[in-house]
């Protein structure tokens, strides 16, 4: 992989945890997909 693609891949990947942190945050599809006693632990961090 040239440095280009590595770029691109890394921001991707920080993309991707942006997005599913701030679906946990604000109890999203993610979020709601999850059971019930992992629901509770996410809301007790976030």
């Amino acid at each position: 992989m040239n440095l280009k693609k590595k770029w691109i891949v890394f921001f991707g990947v920080i993309i991707i945890l942006i997005a599913g942190i701030l679906d946990i945050k604000f109890q999203g599809l993610f979020f709601q997909m999850l059971p019930e006693s992992m629901q509770s632990f996410l809301s007790d961090l976030f």
